[in-house]
């Protein structure tokens, strides 16, 4: 089994955190998405789509999706538990993952990914020949600012996302909010009190260094 990774790449990143509070090491291969290694016929023969992360598994089945690789581990592996142990917490942390992606993560990517030069031509993941929209970069930083405001108001007098248990939502929004610091220069806003206070929760903790 190996896990074909990007440092410093958010979704890749997910499965990193995931693996690391479950305690578990597998073999990772190094892929250069900023280079165009991942639109390479080597790599393409891995994986059609061109993205990472990507689990493989001795028979050369894949799994492509970090949020599908971190269910598997949840399935193989369930202690503890970052998935929830009932079926409200289970709901709500799915239901968070969801929102965090379309309302904040896709945003994010749209302002990467139509700004920089690097990107230029491959404004989508996986695709070559995709040119860039400017006016998605103002686009997504608007919708960003949305969504974490009323993070932050949800935050308020909360230890973690849902419930008191770090969970597969907490390393989403972790990675989340890391990326559009260091990649979409997008801050959290000083007076957002309780995001602040829940992110330096989360940055804390050891597994945020895999």
């Amino acid at each position: 089994m190996k896990l074909y990774d990007m440092t410093g790449a958010p979704n890749p990143r997910r499965v990193r955190i995931f693996l690391a509070e479950k305690g578990i090491d597998i073999d990772k291969v190094e892929v250069d998405v900023m280079g165009g290694e991942n639109l390479q016929p080597e790599y393409m023969a891995i994986n059609p789509r061109g993205i990472v992360p990507t689990l493989e598994f001795e028979d050369g089945s894949i799994i492509d999706e970090s949020s599908a690789i971190c269910r598997y581990f949840e399935e193989t592996s369930p202690e503890p538990a970052l998935y929830g142990t009932d079926a409200i917490s289970k709901a709500l942390i799915e239901a968070w993952i969801r929102r965090i992606d379309l309302d904040c993560y896709y945003p994010g990517t749209e302002v990467l990914r139509n700004s920089n030069p690097a990107f230029e031509n491959r404004a989508v993941a996986g695709l070559d020949n995709t040119p860039q929209i400017p006016a998605l970069v103002d686009r997504g930083r608007k919708r960003v600012s949305i969504f974490y405001a009323q993070f932050n108001e949800y935050l308020n007098g909360r230890e973690f996302i849902v419930g008191d248990q770090y969970s597969a939502a907490d390393i989403v929004a972790l990675c989340t909010v890391d990326f559009l610091e260091q990649y979409a220069g997008i801050s959290i806003a000083p007076e957002y009190s309780a995001l602040v206070s829940w992110y330096e929760r989360c940055a804390q903790r050891p597994s945020s260094n895999a």
